[in-house]
């Protein structure tokens, strides 16, 4: 009896080492990426996970076998899209800005898989973390929070006569909710006028920036709003040819057109959004106590020929600005950051 206890138990070891084993064996992970939507910004961060993680693959002796799609502003196929995420076991899921993590999130509440989001502006605000610090449940990331505040310094650094300030934005996108109400709150403050124009559509926003111009607004600000950085390349001229400069919240604006772009370096953030990826599924990082990653908000990324066309004079404004900013750096038009 005491030796086919003993078997038994060496059996039960034996199988126990060997699950153990399985697990700490474990060298491919799959990762579901959802993006919002195809802008230069999004794509750069996507570009940079992806380069990060080979790099990874190649130090840790793992493979990342990565299915990306891109839901483009739909919210059906947005779902779809992480349906099949789900149904195919990924191991973790990347959701690229504001809607889709909250979609994961979501999806994820049964299941638990761990969803890594980038390019949240707000997390707390959203409901998807309970702090920065310690997020809570199966979901944190990197966050691109706008410093609201000191875009608008750059507007009366660059125009203190400016007494009429346009908030371009998609009332829908998560991303421009706490921004626009900064933005409110401290015009009001200075005693400037401001006036709201909306989309939720490339058409609708350049209809938005037709009355822009139409009423001779001084400046335009617009937050890191996605639906208005799909716009940006059919609007930027109609701004440029009304001398009014488009102050965003993303160096992608900027790429595309606008006058300036301020915020974090987006192909950094794409690059540590895939180090946490590789802390949770290599390190086995605890993702509810995971702080959510946030950056420096102080480059600001001026448009020379969008610069030229308004008036101003980019040396004289890269000086205006400096004080204002950790770095001022020139960029010339183009639809994405692998054409310059």
């Amino acid at each position: 009896m005491k030796k086919m206890i003993a078997l038994v138990l060496s059996l039960m070891m034996a199988l126990s080492l060997c699950v153990c084993a399985q697990a700490e064996e474990k060298t491919t992970f799959k990762i579901g990426i959802c993006n919002f939507v195809d802008d230069a910004s999004l794509n750069q961060i996507i570009a940079n996970i992806r380069e990060q993680l080979k790099a990874i693959e190649a130090e840790r002796g793992v493979t990342f076998e990565i299915k990306e799609d891109n839901c483009n502003l739909d919210g059906s196929v947005m779902q779809q899209i992480i349906a099949d995420f789900i149904a195919e076991e990924v191991d973790l899921m990347v959701g690229i800005a504001t809607p889709v993590a909250m979609t994961m999130q979501g999806m994820t509440e049964d299941n638990q898989i761990p969803v890594v989001f980038a390019a949240v502006s707000d997390p707390v605000g959203a409901g998807l973390v309970e702090s920065l610090e310690a997020p809570g449940a199966n979901i944190t990331g990197t966050s691109d929070y706008l410093d609201t505040g000191a875009v608008l310094n750059l507007i009366f650094a660059a125009n203190p006569d400016a007494s009429k300030i346009a908030l371009l934005y998609n009332p829908s996108e998560d991303a421009s909710t706490a921004p626009i109400a900064a933005a409110k709150e401290i015009l009001a403050a200075k005693g400037v006028s401001y006036k709201e124009y909306s989309g939720a559509s490339i058409s609708e926003v350049m209809l938005a920036a037709d009355a822009i111009v139409a009423d001779g607004m001084d400046a335009v600000f617009t937050p890191t709003d996605n639906t208005i950085m799909a716009a940006e390349l059919s609007i930027y001229e109609k701004f440029a040819e009304a001398k009014i400069p488009h102050y965003t919240g993303a160096d992608s604006f900027a790429l595309n057109g606008a006058f300036l772009g301020y915020g974090v370096d987006y192909a950094n953030l794409g690059k540590e959004t895939a180090n946490m990826i590789a802390l949770i599924l290599l390190d086995k990082a605890d993702i509810a106590s995971t702080p959510v990653m946030t950056f420096d908000n102080g480059t600001a990324t001026v448009n020379t020929e969008t610069c030229a066309a308004i008036g101003f004079d980019y040396d004289a404004i890269a000086e205006a600005f400096a004080p204002l900013c950790t770095t001022v750096q020139p960029i010339t038009t183009a639809e994405s950051f692998d054409d310059l």
